[in-house]
């Protein structure tokens, strides 16, 4: 129930072994290991990775995401809690440092424990900027190299065919758009990994070991981003039963080595995560969904998929004001749609993993169009998949629908390296060959053995013409397809860094232990992305209240950020209206009661664009005058 990757001893069209399936598979193939060319592609994708992240690297300290500044901050602030964690051994599924006293649980929330823990260490040095920066840029590369690796050892034997294909899938349109600010999304270096196991467990004999590696590799996943793993495992589903359908008697002959093996990852990856996935969704600060569903109607426009994407040479920023209302998933351009709709055609009858492939790309795309179709930015009365799934549905519920998509481009990535391959091999005059090799006589996959881009050559009496006009025009079309889409650096903006009194340490004698700072403005999903980022850089040392996450509001579902108290209301109505209100007792007795439930111990004003308002609110909230220290304004409030 798998499909069988590169393997000389299967056949491409009955999926059998030579000789029956009793014959004695042959000696295994020798594994291959780097060379020149491995070396060269992934330091091309090195090399690539520093190119999009450069605009951070010109002011790394004081650039962030102009597209998404507020996620940006948010894992600036996750490095910096694993970097916490560490240092003080604390449980890194729970903070208190964010959204005090109640706290955040870290698993119920984008947390990348796998990355920003390792990498605790080199946030301690360079600080949580330079960690966000360096890891962007290589998960990046990790992604398109691992890419290449799976590509070039399982599926097509020209490396050039495997280059293309893993900068694709490490830099696609959707991978690069979010990296503006989402590097979980982008953090896709272990799922190439996952499914070339998956697609592996039918191996007789290997059983116990392919599942203990499928299920190291799915524990470490969940720790990076579970939305992916389900888009993988979705995937992963669509192709057994694709293969299963088109081989039922291979199928047959591996179930029950293939369910062994499943069993064997699944069971160990359930050992390894059993607490932690259990404390997500019923530790302290847990939720069910998210209030409203409010992704179950972003779906992905039609439009979308012929469309050149903001971050690429060929793309222009101002269509996001036309159909860029959802991530930039898709944005493949009119050529490489176009380019995959011939390859597909061609490849049909004679590749086994195209018509796979193919059969995963469409139902992706078709099922990623969400409740309602849309058009050109403009939603029609026509259903989309998504309009019979529940929005309550668990765990489909926090999806949204676009996102399906990234599976698309997966599919579109093994498709270009499967062209490229077909491409490299047409043209060629035949070959009078005397006697065929024994299978295991050559290291090399062969074209029948990969189910790449066509069948073994015909031999010399066919009388195929030469046709060596093919390859040349295939590389231009590739070419084409993919040159509009190279990647541009990420636009980034200048922001400031949280005033001397919070980077020098001078907070020290005003925060007791146990006590929070409040900054203001208070931070949340809207507003203070500023004074988040106070939290962040100076690495947690003090708790904040609220924040910029997401945890339990009514009912127990899913908000934004934490329940608005009546003061953090009145400083974000303040600084949307530009004036001060007319102030009552009960405003000031419910600041107090405020300041009372966070702990607080001072309230700080630092540089803002509505500084002025905001100082003579919380003067008059407070009934106090604040003090002048170093580059802030401050209210002692510890008594």
């Amino acid at each position: 129930m798998a499909v069988p990757v590169v393997n000389p001893s299967v056949n491409s069209r009955t999926g059998s072994a030579p000789g029956g399936p009793d014959a004695t598979p042959p000696p295994r193939r020798p594994r291959r290991r780097p060379n020149r060319a491995d070396t060269l592609a992934i330091g091309a994708y090195v090399l690539l990775g520093v190119f999009v992240c450069l605009n951070y690297w010109v002011d790394v300290e004081q650039r962030v995401s102009s597209h998404l500044p507020t996620d940006h901050s948010w894992f600036e602030w996750l490095f910096s809690h694993g970097a916490y964690s560490v240092r003080h051994l604390e449980n890194p599924l729970f903070s208190l440092r964010q959204n005090a006293p109640d706290g955040v649980n870290m698993m119920a929330n984008t947390s990348m424990l796998g990355v920003t823990l390792p990498l605790a260490p080199v946030t301690w040095l360079f600080g949580p900027q330079v960690t966000y920066a360096l890891y962007l840029g290589g998960a990046l590369a990790a992604t398109a190299a691992t890419s290449y690796w799976v590509l070039s050892r399982y599926l097509v034997r020209s490396r050039t065919a495997a280059f293309i294909g893993g900068a694709f899938l490490g830099f696609a349109p959707g991978i690069v758009h979010h990296a503006n600010g989402q590097p979980n999304f982008v953090s896709n270096f272990l799922l190439p990994l996952i499914m070339i196991r998956v697609l592996r467990l039918g191996e007789p004999g290997r059983w116990r070991r392919n599942g203990i590696v499928l299920g190291l590799l799915v524990a470490y996943q969940i720790f990076i981003n579970e939305e992916m793993l389900l888009l993988t495992a979705l995937a992963c589903l669509v192709i057994v039963v694709a293969y299963a359908a088109q081989r039922p008697a291979a199928a047959r002959r591996q179930a029950g080595t293939f369910l062994a093996a499943l069993g064997t990852g699944g069971g160990l990856a359930l050992l390894l995560t059993a607490y932690p996935i259990w404390f997500q969704f019923n530790g302290p600060q847990s939720y069910r969904g998210l209030q409203g569903g409010v992704f179950h109607s972003w779906g992905e426009d039609l439009a979308a998929f012929v469309t050149f994407p903001r971050d690429t040479i060929a793309g222009d920023p101002a269509v996001e004001q036309t159909i860029g209302l959802t991530e930039q998933n898709t944005w493949f351009g009119w050529p490489l749609v176009l380019l995959s709709v011939v390859a597909l055609v061609l490849l049909w009858r004679r590749s086994l993993v195209a018509r796979i492939t193919g059969i995963v790309a469409v139902l992706f795309a078709a099922a990623s169009l969400g409740p309602r179709i849309r058009l050109g930015g403009t939603e029609t009365e026509v259903y989309g998949p998504w309009h019979y799934i529940p929005a309550d549905l668990p765990l489909i519920e926090m999806m949204m629908p676009t996102r399906l998509t990234l599976v698309t481009t997966g599919a579109l990535g093994v498709l270009l390296a499967l062209a490229w391959e077909g491409v490299s091999r047409a043209g060629r005059p035949a070959r009078t060959v005397p006697a065929p090799r024994a299978p295991e006589a050559d290291p090399a996959p062969t074209e029948s053995t990969a189910d790449g881009a066509a069948e073994p050559p015909a031999p010399a009496s066919s009388g195929r013409p030469r046709r060596r006009w093919l390859r040349p025009v295939g590389y231009a079309a590739v070419a084409l397809a993919v040159l509009p889409l190279f990647p541009r650096p990420l636009p980034a903006e200048h922001i400031d860094l949280p005033p001397q009194f919070i980077m020098s340490g001078a907070w020290e004698e005003y925060v007791p232990p146990g006590r929070t700072l409040v900054p203001v403005p208070i931070p949340s999903n809207v507003h203070g992305l500023p004074t988040l980022r106070w939290s962040a850089l100076t690495q947690h040392e003090f708790p904040i209240p609220a924040g910029y996450f997401i945890g339990p509001g009514p009912h127990d579902e899913g908000i934004f950020g934490a329940p608005n108290r009546p003061t953090s209301t009145l400083i974000y109505s303040t600084m949307d209206k530009g004036e001060v209100p007319e102030l009552t007792e009960e405003n000031r007795r419910q600041a107090a009661e405020d300041l009372r439930y966070w702990r607080a111990s001072v309230v700080v004003l630092g540089a803002h664009p509505r500084e002025a308002v905001l100082r003579d609110l919380m003067t008059g909230l407070l009934d106090a005058q604040p003090q002048r220290v170093d580059d802030v304004w401050l209210w002692d409030v510890r008594d």
